[in-house]
């Protein structure tokens, strides 16, 4: 089993600042990409950022300049800083973690239950 908790969601202002956390425990043999979806009010869900094991980074187009993604392998954690928040990115901010397992299927995605951001005009 595996168990992925976001944390660090709350309410500010527009133009004010967040961090969120991701953790992944569980029985695993490693994790690959880990990634910040968001889900705004009667929307679908969108990638925010992604970040695989080495470090590469993937953002959305609308929060390029304004969040940074980063992980702490030895934590199997991952965080998203975000600056210059906008109404617009109010909503669900949920976790992905790629794990692989020993087992098979060897590649299982799982996620967190989401940790709700609201930002204020």
């Amino acid at each position: 089993q595996v168990q992925v908790v976001e944390s660090g969601g709350g309410l500010v202002q527009a133009g004010g600042s967040l961090r969120l956390s991701c953790a992944a425990s569980g029985t695993f043999f490693s994790i690959n990409v880990m990634g910040w979806y968001h889900q705004a009010p009667g929307k679908q869900r969108e990638l925010v950022a992604s970040i695989t094991s080495v470090g590469s980074t993937n953002y959305g187009d609308s929060v390029k300049g304004r969040f940074t993604i980063s992980r702490d392998n030895a934590k199997n954690t991952v965080y998203l800083q975000m600056n210059d928040l906008k109404p617009e990115d109010t909503g669900v901010y949920y976790c992905k973690t790629g794990v692989v397992h020993t087992t098979l299927p060897r590649l299982r995605d799982y996620w967190g239950q989401g940790t709700q951001v609201t930002v204020s005009s």
